[in-house]
C-alpha cells in the first residue's frame, strides 16, 4: 500500500530535519508550487510534498468522481500520504482550498498533526444570505465552470492574472496559467466545483489543531475578512494579515511568507 500511495500522489522526500512539514498545494496546481519557499525549510525540517490525484504528476486512473465529489475525498489521501510514511504529528501547510482539506483531515485523525499552517484558506466562497461575505455570487461561479467547459484554456489565461494580481506577462502569471493548462480539463473542472461551492463553516468549531491563518490584505480571491471569520471561529488560531496581493504569497512573497511561518513555529 505505502508503494501504491506513493506512486498515486508523487510523494517526495527530502530535507535534514527530523520534524515533518507536509505541504499541499491548492486547486489548478501541483506541488512544484512550493518550489520558491521549501528552500527555507530543508534545513531545519524534513518536507513531504506530493500531488492530489488528478494534479501534477498523480495517478490519473486513480481519479474516482465519487470520492473526489466532496472535500472528504481529498483529506482520505493526505490521511494516506501522512501514514503511507509512518508519520505523526506533522505540520501541515495547505494552500487555498487544501487548508480546508487539511482541517477536515485532522479532524478524523487528529494524532497525525501537530499544527496546521493555513494559506488564503476560505470554509466558503460564496456571499451568504446570513451575511457572510465569501468572495463570490454563485452566478460568477457557474460561469467559471461554463467558461472551464467551453474553453478550457481560456479559463486558465484569464484566471491566472486575476488569482496571482499581477500583469499576464510577469513570469509567475505565465507559470501559473501553465500549471492550470497542464490539467485534465474534465478533473480540474469538478475540482473547481467541489471547491467554490463547498462551505464547512459549521464544522469550524470542532478543529482543535493549533493553527496559523495566513491572509493576503489584498487577495481577490479570497476577501480578508474571510480570515478574521475563520480566526474568530477556530479557537485554537492565529490570524496573520500578510501586506502583499494576491492568492499565492508562498510564489509572490516566499521569504517573507516563510519567515511569519518560521516565527510561528518557533513561538508555538
Amino acid at each position: 500500500m505505502s508503494k501504491e500511495i506513493r506512486e498515486r500522489n508523487h510523494i517526495n522526500v527530502f530535507g535534514k530535519g527530523s520534524k515533518t512539514i507536509v505541504m499541499a498545494h491548492g486547486f489548478g496546481c501541483e506541488q512544484g508550487m512550493w518550489q520558491y519557499m521549501a528552500p527555507a525549510f530543508e534545513e531545519e525540517y524534513q518536507l513531504v510534498l506530493f500531488d492530489y490525484v488528478g494534479s501534477g504528476r498523480s495517478d490519473l486512473s486513480a481519479y474516482d468522481p465519487d470520492k473526489y465529489s466532496q472535500l472528504h475525498g481529498y483529506a482520505e489521501d493526505v490521511i494516506d500520504v501522512i501514514e503511507a510514511l509512518d508519520l505523526k504529528d506533522v505540520i501541515f501547510v495547505g494552500h487555498s482550498v487544501s487548508s480546508m482539506i487539511g482541517m477536515l483531515a485532522s479532524l478524523k485523525r487528529p494524532e497525525l498533526f501537530d499544527a496546521l499552517v493555513m494559506i488564503g484558506p476560505s470554509p466558503c466562497y460564496l456571499n451568504k444570505e446570513d451575511g457572510y461575505k465569501g468572495g463570490f455570487e454563485e452566478s460568477d461561479i457557474r460561469d467559471l465552470l461554463d467558461m472551464m467547459e467551453m474553453n478550457f484554456t481560456g479559463w486558465a489565461s484569464y484566471m491566472a492574472p486575476m488569482a496571482m494580481e499581477q500583469p499576464k506577462e510577469t513570469k509567475e502569471v505565465q507559470d501559473l496559467e501553465q500549471t492550470f493548462v497542464s490539467n485534465a480539463p474534465r478533473i480540474a473542472r469538478q475540482f473547481a466545483e467541489v471547491t467554490f461551492l463547498s462551505d464547512y463553516r459549521e464544522t469550524l468549531h470542532e478543529a482543535k489543531v493549533k493553527t496559523l491563518i495566513l491572509q493576503c490584505a489584498h487577495d481577490s480571491i479570497v476577501p480578508v475578512e474571510v480570515g478574521e471569520y475563520l480566526h474568530q471561529a477556530m479557537e485554537n488560531s492565529e490570524l496573520h494579515v500578510l501586506d502583499a496581493k494576491g492568492h499565492y504569497p508562498h510564489i509572490s512573497q516566499p521569504e517573507q511568507t516563510a519567515a511569519i511561518i518560521k516565527d510561528y513555529l518557533a513561538r508555538s
